[in-house]
């Protein structure tokens, strides 16, 4: 079998523990111990088709006045999940006000699109914009799907005024050395911020960008922790001395924070623990960039579904996981938040057979029997969007059951690993279900010196 996640190894290895029990915002976790085989016929209510984005209506009606919209895909490599999500970002930023659109990326790279939709920046198009994604995979973001999205926000921004304009922003912890650069290089880092960081780099310097080596050199108590934390410290002195709510600042201060957190992630002990750093952190990055826009913040997150769909209502939960979707669930209920996940049937993907791999397309068999994806592809409309919250007083609906999640490595002949035991109208507020997709379509020319990390520690190398 080719690379195996640990999160795919907890899946398998905790296929008959239930979620746990801890009550938050007014959703109780299930309690079934099994994830059910048996088939069952699934109701009418709730369903309603999807084909033109004018059918996205009674989506925006179920997200309602929620402040928080999460939007997820059930792999990273799908042209449909990116083309929809765009879809609702521009009704949200259209129809209800929405100026934050945060992404499962790097801040550093990120703030590179940003700039360039904002008018600040050195790029002349969303090709040129996208061209710092330069971490392996390349294509998560700088495709065409994403390309077409950014002219558009482009053009938004561009007819509205300043407090008007919508943001783009990376959620990530990668990018530890990326991150440093980036202070270093800021106009609004003085001269105390410049020394810390070369300090940090000087400690890093032996370990030529790679975080395989870093962390074993850490974890014999030859880490560089301190340095960076320095970092942060010389930071936040300087922020004191700018003004409250100034963007650029604020990116100082978030490198400053993917620099600290990366350095955790990176020598942690792995398993929850590391997944755990980094949704905090995610999760943090939400926080911070709600308090900069103020009052009229709205956001919309980008993720896989292993991030925004709860965690609570799945297996990730016996092992002490948490994810961004469980957080902002738990801190910002009365806010509101909704929680949109995909799926698919069948179709093609782009993925690799290893970590670090070459770009592939892939076929995606159909769903496994007894899947959700498979109950879901009998269901007429096939393609549609679910309200499930009308399912939730189901009880044979709220037991779980395998739900589908790819990531940027896959191996589609052995699919097994791939099956989150999920508590799918728990998990989830909204699902929209696509019943055969296709491939994302990579920006050319985007990613020939990619940076690999983590190559050979499993602990690190998140698929999702």
């Amino acid at each position: 079998m080719g690379r195996i996640t640990t999160l795919y190894l907890f899946i398998l290895l905790n296929l008959v523990l239930g979620c746990n029990t801890k009550e938050d915002d007014g959703i109780t976790p299930a309690g079934g111990n099994n994830t059910t085989t048996s088939e069952i016929t699934l109701p009418d209510n709730g369903i309603a088709p999807l084909q033109a984005e004018a059918d996205l209506d009674i989506l925006l009606n179920q997200i309602g006045d929620a402040k928080y919209v999460l939007l997820g895909e059930a792999s990273h490599g799908t042209a449909e999940f990116y083309t929809w999500r765009a879809a609702i970002s521009r009704r949200l930023i259209q129809e209800k006000g929405f100026n934050i659109i945060a992404i499962e990326g790097d801040w550093p790279a990120t703030y590179e699109v940003n700039k360039y939709i904002k008018g600040n920046g050195n790029a002349t198009s969303a090709t040129d914009a996208l061209k710092p994604f330069q971490r392996w995979p390349t294509w998560m973001w700088a495709n065409q799907e994403v390309a077409a999205l950014v002219e558009w926000l482009k053009t938004h921004n561009t007819n509205n005024a300043t407090n008007q304009q919508v943001g783009f922003y990376g959620l990530d912890v990668y990018g530890l050395w990326e991150a440093l650069e980036m202070i270093r290089q800021s106009s609004t880092a003085d001269a105390a911020t410049v020394q810390a960081v070369n300090q940090a780099m000087q400690c890093l310097n032996p370990y030529n960008r790679n975080e395989q080596a870093y962390a074993q050199a850490a974890n014999r108590g030859k880490g560089c922790a301190g340095e960076i934390e320095n970092v942060l410290k010389a930071v936040r002195n300087r922020m004191g001395q700018v003004q409250a709510r100034n963007e650029e600042a604020f990116s100082l201060e978030q490198n400053a924070l993917v620099a600290v957190n990366g350095e955790r992630y990176y020598t942690s002990t792995g398993n929850a623990e590391s997944w755990n750093i980094r949704d905090r952190h995610m999760t943090e990055t939400i926080n911070r960039l709600i308090n900069l826009y103020g009052a009229n913040a709205k956001i919309i997150i980008w993720e896989h579904n292993t991030h925004i769909g709860d965690a609570r209502y799945t297996s990730m939960a016996r092992e002490g996981m948490v994810n961004v979707g469980q957080l902002v669930r738990e801190q910002h209920a009365k806010d509101g938040v909704h929680l949109v996940g995909f799926g698919t049937y069948e179709g093609t993907v782009i993925a690799s057979a290893y970590w670090g791999g070459p770009t592939t397309t892939m076929a995606v068999p159909p769903g496994r029997a007894g899947s959700w994806e498979a109950l879901l592809h009998e269901k007429e409309p096939r393609t549609k969007i679910i309200n499930l919250k009308e399912w939730r007083n189901n009880k044979t609906l709220t037991q779980p059951r395998g739900h589908r999640a790819i990531g940027v490595v896959y191996n589609p002949a052995q699919e097994a690993g791939n099956y989150v035991p999920s508590d799918l109208p728990n998990r989830y507020d909204s699902f929209i279900f696509i019943d055969k997709t296709s491939a994302l379509h990579p920006l050319t020319g985007i990613g020939s010196g990619q940076r690999i990390s983590f190559v050979n520690n499993p602990y690190f190398s998140w698929n999702f």
